[in-house]
Parts: C-alpha cells; structure tokens; sequence
C-alpha cells in the first residue's frame, strides 16, 4: 500500500485526506456543504466521497484515525456536527451512522487567537468543545482512554494550562511519528506553528491578525524509501506567520521543503504579501521572507490550490498573482501548480489525488486508479526527479 493524498473539491475551503501506507488516515480539515445533499445542485457530495475511502471498525463504525482542524473558519469545519461523531464514543448510533474520530488534533492557540476578535462559527465551537471534553477525559482516567477519546494537542496554551498534559502535547518544532496513541513508522510531522503566545501584546496581536493556524511538515517513509516525500500544510496561515517561519528557520531550510504545498489560505495573496492585491494589482510587493518560507520546493514539487477556479482578476483567494508567484517557485524545480477547482475541469471538479511511491509523489490518474482496482499495477509510471 502506498501512501496516498486526496485533495477533495470543497471550494475556496479544504478538506485534505491522508492515506498512509500503515493503513492509517488523517484528515485535515473539511468544508462539507449542505449544498451537497441537492441532487440538482453542482456541489460536489465530498462527504460521500469521504465515506467511500475509510474503512469500518469491528463494531461497525466508519473511523478516521486523526481529524485536525488547522483554523477554525467554517470552510475548513463546515459539516462537522452533521457527518462526525462528537461526544463519548459509547453513545455513538448506528441509526446515524457517523463517522468516529479515533484521535482529534487540536491547537488550542489557534482556537483562542481566532476567538480574540471573531465569534466561533458552530461547527468551530463543536470541535472547541470535544477538545476539551477529550482532555478532560485524559485528566480523568489519567491517560487511560481508547478510541474516539483520544487528543494531541499541537502547541503549548498559555499561562501554563498545558503543563500537566505532557504525554499529549507536541511543542513547536517537535517532531512525532505516532497517530491514534500509537506510534507509526510511516510518517513523521514537524509541528511549525502555531508559534508560542509572545508576551509583546503587539506581536501577539500580530499572530492573531494573521491567520493563525496549524502548520504541519509531514515526512513519509517506506520500506523501499526512508525519504519518500514530504507535504507542508498550512491552512490559512498569512504573510507575517510565513515571514517569523522563514526568520525563525532560515539556516535549516530544509525544515521547510516539501514535495506537495498546499497553498495557503486557497492561495490567497495575503500569504505571500502585506500589499492589498484589489487597491495595488502589479503594484503590489511580495514579502521576500515570507515567499522564501514558502519557495522551499524539492525537485519535482507540486504546489496545490485548494480554492475555486483562479481568474486575472481582483479576487484574493485565489488570486492570479500569488499563482503567478507559486508558477514560479515551482518552475526553478520542473514541478507544476494545480487547482483543484479547475481539474478535470470547471464545471466539474473531482477529487485530485497523489500517489506517494519509491520516487516520491505523482499524481494519481484514472488510469491508475483502475489498474490497482484490477492488481495490474501501474501503467507507464516514470521516476520523477527527487531528493
């Protein structure tokens, strides 16, 4: 089994499936729309998409082995109360058959830094609460919890609330290689925000302001490949998070490249630039820390938009420029910029997917896809440049 990415066609929002060659998945965030549920609406049924890959469990339940929600915007939770299991996991029902959520990540600096000046849409204020019913659960039974209890918290609280929850809390720039309580030799993350609460009230401001969000360098391993491939995430994460990254990391930018970046904030200029893309258009500058943050390309990389189709225009996100920007990083590397709101095509987008091989990542066609339904293999695969 190889470690597989889904990008699911959600909008200007993202809903971003891991399939690890454990058997494992990870899903980072969700933007399910009620939409959906018209059969004459175009919205894509990403939900049902979603069911279609996970797999039951020995009581009959659908399961995620990790959900993070990486900013608490309703295009990154949307459908979290209709289609997840939230609350104890005995009192989940077969009558609505939701899915159970093994472990939650969680990040309760980016909760509270999007709660300074904003209202938590529902869905945000649902995931907050299971949160905080699950770290509970951890006090209570002193570490002693099973599926669907589990948390990891990613980054430490202020004023030392985090301080008794040790064994489940991963401190920026750590790295771990352990899903659902266990460890997991196929992956290893280096969590890269959200960066420590700053006890300069105008850089704390700053951080909030920003998009705060948590940031994520995954590292896939294998058998054949200890260094398969490598995706940075990193929600809506704006141009001042991305520029104390690059401040912060700059003589090991490795800790930065990637095979796959989804870029951020659906590929809004606001990431890349303090300029105002709408009152500035080609007057506007790129912050040259921040777009070194994100340049960190490895030969062959894809960078991915998980927004809706990307016109010249003075919408932001997406934003023409800031693919121009992206176009550009990746063309030093001969890798590529893709949109999931454009592919196949416009009117109907599909779920874009990525195979994580011996040659690192490629995406998946149709014609792959069907060859492994038939165990035929992959058809004309050819090594990428990688490493």
């Amino acid at each position: 089994m190889m470690t597989t990415l889904a990008f699911f066609p959600v909008g200007n929002g993202d809903m971003t499936l891991i399939e690890l060659e454990s058997g494992r998945t990870i899903l980072i965030d969700m933007n399910i729309r009620a939409a959906a549920d018209d059969p004459n609406d175009p919205t894509p049924d990403v939900a049902g998409l979603l069911r279609k890959r996970l797999k039951r469990d020995r009581q009959g339940r659908l399961y995620l082995d990790a959900l993070l929600i990486s900013h608490p915007h309703q295009d990154h939770c949307a459908g979290l109360q209709e289609h997840f299991h939230l609350g104890p996991p005995g009192e989940w029902s077969t009558k609505t058959d939701k899915i159970l959520v093994r472990e939650i990540w969680s990040s309760p600096m980016v909760f509270r830094r999007a709660s300074r000046d904003n209202v938590l849409c529902e869905d945000a204020q649902a995931f907050n609460s299971e949160a905080r019913r699950r770290v509970k659960r951890f006090r209570d039974s002193r570490g002693a919890v099973g599926d669907g209890d589990r948390i990891l918290i990613l980054g430490e609280d202020e004023d030392g609330k985090t301080d008794d929850v040790g064994p489940i809390l991963i401190k920026v720039d750590e790295v771990f290689s352990r899903v659902n309580g266990e460890y997991d030799w196929s992956i290893s993350a280096r969590l890269l925000a959200p960066l420590p609460r700053s006890d300069d009230e105008g850089e704390e401001e700053v951080l909030a302001k920003n998009e705060s969000s948590t940031i994520l360098q995954f590292s896939f391993t294998g058998a054949s490949n200890p260094d398969k491939g490598r995706f940075l995430s990193g929600g809506d994460a704006e141009v001042a998070i991305w520029e104390r990254l690059w401040q912060r990391h700059w003589t090991q930018p490795d800790r930065l490249s990637y095979d796959i970046l989804q870029a951020p904030h659906h590929c809004s200029w606001h990431s890349l630039s303090y300029d105002s893309w709408s009152e500035l258009g080609e007057d506007a500058e790129v912050c040259s820390d921040a777009r070194s943050a994100l340049a960190q390309a490895r030969p062959g990389a894809v960078i991915v938009a998980s927004s809706e189709p990307i016109k010249d225009d003075d919408n932001d996100p997406p934003c023409i420029r800031a693919k121009r920007e992206y176009e550009a990083i990746v063309a030093n590397v001969r890798g590529s910029f893709k949109c999931v709101g454009e592919s196949p095509s416009e009117d109907a987008p599909e779920v874009m997917e990525f195979e994580i091989g011996q040659y690192g990542p490629r995406p998946k066609t149709k014609l792959m896809k069907a060859a492994a339904v038939l165990g035929t293999g992959v058809v004309g695969r050819q090594p990428l440049p990688h490493g």
